[in-house]
């Protein structure tokens, strides 16, 4: 696939990258979705021989990258974000250990000022240890932040929208948020692994400084027919292992 995803080709990808809004009773899907018409419901159970349906499913498997497995997501919930006191003009650097090493991402501050605090917050409290990605897309995303890793998880609340102008093009490297909406959005984000032409309903909130190498390998991690049939399933783990503030700059 070409670096630069055509418009046609993000959106039949985009139409499954699917992830639950946070905090309400009833979860509506998240998506980072080129085609409005997408409908999504909560996908049916998995059959005990398909591919993971849950946490627990993925914790039965190995882990990507020959890595150990780590200790079991705790999945604290939250009613709000707590002020994470950052400087609103600050970019903040942030380690994401994951099963194939190191991605240091710089957060943006002044692009996405909630979106930063709450990831930083979930961050300090541990929210990220142990969660799994559930859904790798090579040419376009690895999705993760949901610690039941059925892609209906969240951190029990939601977020406004804070989105880049229209002209915005998601590039190789950028972190952004899932949702199913506007303002659904919660602990769910992507990192492109190309430029992507996707609409600018989806708030950009870092980059990636340095770890493109360990994106690589994510993007060649095995993969399975989910249930909605995509080719996007880990057959092997990938854990974020930790999530840890390593430097601020003003």
């Amino acid at each position: 696939m070409s670096t630069r995803l055509s418009r046609l080709a993000a959106a039949t990808a985009v139409a499954a990258l699917v992830v639950a809004a946070c905090g309400g009773a009833d979860p509506a899907p998240e998506t980072t979705q080129a085609a409005a018409t997408t409908a999504t419901v909560a996908p049916p159970p998995a059959p005990e021989t398909g591919p993971p349906a849950d946490y627990t499913a993925f914790r039965a498997q190995p882990t990507a990258c020959g890595a150990g497995r780590p200790p079991e997501a705790a999945a604290p919930s939250f009613a709000a974000p707590g002020d994470a006191g950052l400087d609103t003009a600050a970019t903040v650097e942030v380690t994401i250990s994951t099963s194939c090493g190191d991605l240091v991402i710089l957060l943006d501050s002044a692009l996405a000022p909630e979106t930063v605090n709450s990831f930083v917050f979930l961050a300090t409290n541990g929210f990220f240890d142990g969660t799994a990605s559930h859904r790798i897309v090579p040419g376009f995303v690895v999705q993760a932040g949901d610690p039941t890793a059925t892609g209906f998880g969240g951190p029990g609340y939601v977020l406004p929208d804070e989105l880049p102008p229209a002209e915005y093009i998601y590039r190789r490297g950028d972190v952004a948020m899932a949702n199913g909406g506007p303002g659904t959005g919660g602990s769910q984000f992507f990192i492109a692994f190309a430029d992507l032409g996707l609409p600018t309903d989806f708030t950009v909130f870092g980059r990636i400084g340095s770890g493109f190498d360990v994106l690589d390998r994510i993007e060649s991690i095995p993969l399975g027919r989910s249930r909605s049939g995509e080719m996007s399933a880990p057959l092997e783990t990938l854990y974020i292992e930790s999530v840890s503030v390593t430097g601020s700059t003003g």
